[in-house]
């Protein structure tokens, strides 16, 4: 279903949170919409990828890398599992890396830039907990839409 974030925002406003933080998309969907699903970590992807091999179809994975800069927390090859796995998009609060591959995917991809250095391998973080970002707490459960005006979250599902 074809949606905008403006638009829901006209019909839903006392609903939706906004988020504060500014994102570039780097999938070849530009919007996406779904349930949140969220991990947080710290320049360390392996959750992410564990997230993304587990989460239901039609997800939204929130992303909570702390905003750093000094490393990608997502490339080429976590795209393409979002991708074969049919998540609706990846929301990351950090960074990613391959962006000319990942501007290939059938899928949404939002991060505030890229950096070309991999993350850590540790396992270290949590998933599907609350996270905090861009003024939204992000709960597992509620749904994320986002396109090019930027991203809100409802706590029910809009469309």
């Amino acid at each position: 279903m074809d949606f905008k974030c403006a638009d829901l925002c006209d019909e839903h406003a006392s609903e939706l949170v906004i988020c504060q933080s500014e994102f570039k998309s780097y999938g070849k969907k530009p919007k996406f919409h779904g349930p949140i699903s969220t991990v947080k970590v710290f320049e360390d992807n392996v959750l992410v990828l564990e997230s993304l091999e587990s989460i239901p179809e039609g997800s939204v994975l929130v992303v909570d890398g702390g905003g750093s800069r000094r490393c990608a927390l997502m490339g080429d090859r976590l795209g393409e599992i979002a991708q074969n796995r049919k998540l609706a998009g990846i929301i990351i609060n950090g960074c990613v890396r391959d962006t000319e591959d990942l501007a290939k995917l059938e899928v949404g991809i939002f991060a505030l830039g890229s950096n070309p250095l991999k993350s850590k391998k540790e396992g270290k973080g949590e998933k599907q907990v609350p996270v905090s970002f861009g003024g939204i707490q992000w709960q597992p459960g509620s749904y994320a839409y986002a396109d090019g005006d930027g991203v809100v979250v409802s706590e029910r599902k809009l469309l």
